[in-house]
């Protein structure tokens, strides 16, 4: 039962992830086409729909058809029965999200949420831990939004202020958990605050908007700004978002030593970027965002590259070729711990010579190219001991 159990994992892995990008691209289309919408629509010229409260249209084409979204001022003369409510989308990507987050490292913290060469602490408070950035994420994002979102100009003092404590919590994570986990417990923090305005001020304040209307009182406008603020939030956060749930691919953002500042920097182009697409919705084409971004973006890959003294240090200087007797002690040492006949980690195993030849490929790239393998590092290979493992898989060596 106990050799079951990480393919059973790997299962669950794939089934949730797959679910989570269905349901995410679900709701970050629908968030995407209702800004774009809210931001092309135009006046009526039809005096009709100008009585009937219209304040702004639009005709679109797609798919051999004609669409003309219409938007109201206030309520429209009777609200019809059959409204689609845009949440279920959200509600979905946080909760598949929430459960691979736990399969994959709430369930493994040992694994893939601690690397003890940045912070020494049990499983069980690693997994507290990551789940207190989550829910502080929301509460203090929350209070910043209820104390300063209503003021004058406090827009400016919101984004300020969220931008300051981003940037702690993302310093924080990066040294109390290991670089994947740290990326990937900000952008859950972010991503559950987006789906919390959804749950707690967006459609609780169109559901009061909709009483007051079927009642024939006049709706508190405060509801809808609000809710306006929130989804502006949303779509903001979004990019950020997306690039933190990537990153584990990319292990050259995470590893590095300074990788609170790669996140932040990467985060900060994926704004400059969205930003340039919100305005061109409004009919203003300001090139200034995605050049900074894209300048963001090309300083941050300059600064990870490898540099030429590292690349060519003598501990990966070439060599007589490896054979496969020289690398068994290395994968016996390094790599059999978890993929053993007992703990197969993704279905592998690495514990014989013809487990090992039959990986070589799997073994390069994990812990030649990428350098992601050993998680964290946790059994302490060193640049020669893959240096190699290169070796001997450039060599073919045989058996």
């Amino acid at each position: 039962m106990e050799t079951l159990l990480p393919y059973v994992l790997d299962w669950a892995n794939l089934l949730l992830r797959w679910l989570h990008v269905i349901v995410g691209i679900a709701w970050i289309g629908a968030s995407f086409y209702f800004v774009w919408l809210d931001n092309s629509l135009h006046a009526p010229v039809d005096p009709v729909l100008q009585a009937k409260g219209v304040g702004g249209e639009l005709w679109a084409v797609h798919g051999g058809g004609f669409y003309n979204p219409q938007k109201y001022r206030t309520s429209p003369a009777q609200i019809p029965e059959n409204l689609h409510w845009f949440y279920w989308e959200a509600y979905s990507t946080w909760l598949t999200g929430f459960a691979l987050f736990t399969v994959l490292y709430l369930f493994n913290a040992n694994t893939f949420l601690i690397d003890r060469n940045v912070f020494d602490m049990a499983p069980a408070t690693a997994v507290m831990a990551a789940l207190a950035f989550l829910v502080a994420g929301w509460v203090v994002y929350d209070a910043i939004c209820r104390v300063w979102g209503e003021r004058a100009g406090g827009d400016r003092i919101v984004a300020l202020l969220v931008l300051v404590y981003v940037v702690g919590a993302t310093w924080l994570a990066c040294h109390l958990f290991s670089g994947r986990a740290a990326f990937l417990i900000i952008g859950a923090m972010l991503g559950t605050s987006m789906s919390a305005n959804v749950f707690f001020w967006i459609i609780p304040g169109q559901r009061k908007v909709i009483a007051s209307m079927r009642a024939g009182e006049t709706p508190d406008p405060v509801h809808g700004q609000r809710a306006k603020q929130r989804s502006v939030h949303n779509t903001y956060f979004t990019l950020p978002v997306l690039f933190a749930m990537l990153s584990n691919h990319y292990s050259m953002t995470y590893t590095h030593p300074y990788n609170w500042a790669v996140l932040l920097l990467i985060m900060l182009a994926s704004v400059l970027i969205r930003q340039f697409f919100i305005l061109k919705h409004k009919g203003v084409w300001n090139w200034n965002y995605p050049a900074a971004g894209v300048i963001v973006l090309l300083g941050v890959a300059v600064w990870l590259a490898p540099s030429p003294s590292a690349t060519l240090s003598p501990t990966s200087a070439p060599a007589a070729t490896s054979s496969l007797a020289d690398i068994q002690p290395i994968v016996a040492q390094r790599c059999v711990m978890c993929h053993n006949a007992q703990l197969a980690s993704k279905n592998i195993r690495l514990d014989s010579p013809q487990a090992i030849q039959a990986n070589a490929q799997l073994i390069y790239q994990q812990a030649v190219v990428l350098k992601v393998m050993p998680m964290n590092n946790a059994t302490g290979i060193t640049e020669a001991e893959r240096a190699t493992l290169g070796r001997w898989f450039k060599a073919r060596a045989p058996q």
